[in-house]
């Protein structure tokens, strides 16, 4: 006999709840849909932390609910176990264990590290850069898993005359697939910004330790990195998503922030410090003198004007930085907010 079986392929399969224990499983269609429900609660509590990540949550934050998921990945398995093997044919069951299992052993060992270099990922771009690797490695991994759940599936089906009618893919499967496409291209933009916000970082940092030629140094860098990204963010892959712009635009804007910072205000910044530095010289000079004359004087009361001059040029350019940099970065958190709400509604599971 010939059955015909509508599925929601992407090896997140969800149907009407089936009890094992409460019918036989001769049925090949209903043997399917008992292997496919053991796995329903693994899937939706995979989605919702999935879906945390990608509206920009800590993975040290959701921790919780990194925990939670293993717990349900530990149901499943136990829950496929229990189903029996169907005529002789351990086939589906087997690819059921052996997917959970896997799921298992990326949330626990591969979201583990994930989670431990966190912080690490924040201190250099390279740092940053394995961080979202490591990441997109991770689920391209769930996604080969899931691929090799759905050959089984269809393995079983074919041998047992059971036709898989490709129907509409389900809520979760969908979002899953959106979730991935999503992070990947937010990622891609955040590396963009993140590389010009660290380098802008290592100039103010410089700028303070009164490291000049560190400071010179990372502004160039910057201004590098900032040409980079513009040209980055002009690719057809990155200039928007899903026909949707903003997030992209919002990574120019600050960008652009920063490379203006570099090419008209640091410099400005440079050449305080380099006048401080001239102005103590003289300073020691004049002290050290047991006699100066009128001459050295005027020049030493011109030098103090000149610093009080720059002091107050110093302190209009860092304060006007400093509001200009807060705003943008301000603007560029609640665009990946927006970004994210708009593209992945939150699932709660």
């Amino acid at each position: 006999m010939k059955i015909t079986l509508t599925f929601a392929l992407v090896g997140m399969l969800s149907f009407c709840g089936f009890d094992a224990h409460s019918q036989s499983l001769d049925n090949p269609g209903d043997y399917m849909t008992a292997v496919s429900n053991a796995q329903v609660e693994m899937n939706q509590k995979y989605m919702a932390y999935t879906s945390a990540v990608a509206h920009g949550r800590r993975a040290k934050k959701i921790e919780k609910m990194r925990q939670q998921t293993l717990e349900s990945i530990t149901n499943a398995r136990y829950k496929t176990i229990d189903i029996p093997i169907y005529k002789g044919d351990n086939s589906l069951r087997q690819a059921g264990i052996d997917y959970i299992q896997f799921c298992y052993n990326i949330f626990n060992e591969d979201y583990g590290k994930i989670v431990n270099m966190e912080e690490i990922a924040e201190q250099s771009f390279d740092g940053m850069e394995a961080y979202i690797l490591m990441q997109e490695k991770t689920n391209e991994s769930l996604k080969q898993a899931s691929g090799k759940m759905d050959v089984a599936v269809k393995a079983f089906a074919a041998k047992n005359n059971v036709t898989i009618v490709a129907g509409e893919k389900d809520v979760l499967s969908e979002k899953l697939e959106v979730a991935g496409k999503l992070n990947h291209y937010t990622n891609q933009l955040y590396l963009i910004f993140f590389k010009c916000n660290w380098e802008y970082n290592q100039v103010i940092e410089s700028l303070n330790k009164k490291k000049l030629n560190d400071a010179e140094q990372a502004r160039n860098a910057l201004i590098k990195y900032a040409g980079e990204g513009f040209s980055s963010l002009q690719g057809s892959s990155l200039s928007s998503f899903d026909n949707d712009p903003a997030l992209a635009s919002a990574c120019k804007e600050t960008i652009d922030c920063y490379k203006k910072a570099a090419e008209n205000d640091i410099p400005k910044m440079l050449d305080f410090y380099l006048k401080q530095e001239n102005f103590e010289k003289l300073k020691k000079t004049m002290d050290s003198k047991s006699d100066s004359t009128k001459a050295d004087v005027d020049a030493f009361n011109k030098a103090v004007n000149d610093m009080n001059s720059a002091v107050q040029t110093f302190n209009d350019v860092n304060t006007n930085l400093n509001k200009k940099t807060n705003q943008v970065l301000q603007s560029w958190e609640k665009a990946e907010k927006n970004f994210s709400d708009a593209h992945m509604p939150y699932y709660r599971g």
